[in-house]
């Protein structure tokens, strides 16, 4: 006999003994839910937002099988995707999420040490099964599956967006426009997120207390190091701290400008502590970092498939470009494989690049002897 936990998430505690209900198949659904966002919440410490979406992914599909989770089947599982892939036509990352969801919810339903099976057997006379199986799923073949024209920046590129931005700044200060002081907020936040390889949200979350002196680059003043507190979540850790050492001079520059001329011009500028302030005087969020971003990009006629994300990527890529260390890249991006750090450029690695040099020498001599 297996002994059903008295946690929160078990079918003991979440439905109330001795109660009938009215419509006990909605109810016991419902506790279902109930009791596995407990039991992520609670246990694995995943966020309200991860949550949420799984949730709403089981509701998606049960409103299409119009069963109950202890009446699924495999055979469900297998329509539903069919629908997903030929007719909704989503994204093969996307249809894996879906399985994950419901994967691991059977997972928590059919575990006896929470009830639910049981529960189901008492009350309906069958209990929920695992629906979502090994051959019936999409394999997680390779690490990256975003899209292929999705790629870093090159310098040029780079460049001429930074200039576009710096000629928006002076053409708004011009005509006297009220946007001034936001377009060089979000010309110094672009150069940032490129020259410190960070996330949107990294970048987004920053205050001005985040740079520090660092004593092996005492040129850079108080920019030497930026202490970057909000990393990405992984398995329902807290935000990832990690220090990012400056490596281009010239953003410093912009930064501290940035900082003493420019955002002192908000009226909350004491008061808060936000690296990037709203004229409200609220923090920048991330889809206003998208929108700029496309903005500048659609006006040079740029890929349209390219984010801020790939400021992010191009810093990985002309580092290595330049002769860097991966592992030094490695840990500036916070990455804990270097496999994640080499999907982020086109640059090969080590081995390749001493088998390519060993060909092109090969080569190159055969010719000379040729002459």
């Amino acid at each position: 006999m297996v002994r059903v936990d008295d946690s929160e998430a078990s079918a003991r505690m979440v439905l109330h003994s001795g109660v009938t209900f009215l419509h006990p198949e909605d109810a016991v659904f419902e506790a279902m839910l109930t009791g596995w966002e407990r039991q992520q919440r609670g246990g694995r410490r995943l966020q309200k937002k991860t949550i949420d979406n799984r949730t709403s992914v089981i509701r998606r599909f049960m409103d299409y099988t119009n069963e109950y989770p202890w009446r699924w089947s495999a055979q469900d599982m297998d329509e539903w995707m069919s629908e997903l892939v030929a007719i909704s036509g989503r994204a093969e990352s996307t249809i894996r999420n879906f399985q994950g969801a419901i994967r691991q919810f059977c997972d928590f339903i059919t575990s006896p040490y929470y009830g639910w099976a049981a529960e189901c057997e008492t009350r309906f006379g069958t209990h929920p099964v695992q629906i979502a199986h090994e051959w019936n799923t999409v394999a997680h073949l390779v690490d990256y599956e975003g899209s292929p024209n999705r790629r870093p920046l090159t310098k040029k590129e780079c460049q001429r967006l930074f200039d576009y931005a710096d000629e928006q700044v002076t053409k708004a200060i011009r005509l006297k426009r009220k946007g001034a002081l936001a377009r060089y907020r979000d010309a110094t936040l672009l150069k940032l997120i490129y020259a410190w390889g960070l996330r949107c949200n990294e970048a987004s979350h920053l205050e001005v207390t985040d740079f520090f002196r660092n004593p092996k680059s005492p040129e850079l003043g108080g920019f030497g190091t930026l202490q970057v507190r909000w990393g990405k979540r992984t398995k329902g850790s807290p935000p990832r701290r990690r220090p990012v050492l400056t490596v281009f001079p010239w953003a410093a520059v912009a930064v501290e400008d940035y900082l003493e001329n420019v955002r002192p011009l908000y009226k909350t500028a004491e008061d808060k502590p936000h690296l990037w302030l709203t004229e409200r005087g609220g923090r920048l969020q991330n889809d206003s970092i998208q929108t700029r971003f496309a903005e500048y990009r659609d006006a040079l006629k740029m890929d349209k498939s390219l984010t801020p994300h790939c400021l992010r990527h191009a810093y990985v890529t002309h580092l290595i470009e330049d002769g860097t260390d991966p592992k030094f890249v490695q840990e500036q991006v916070g990455h804990l494989y270097a496999s994640t750090t080499a999907i982020y450029t086109g640059v090969s690695g080590d081995f390749m690049n001493t088998m390519m040099r060993n060909v092109l020498d090969r080569e190159l001599a055969k010719s000379l002897e040729t002459r």
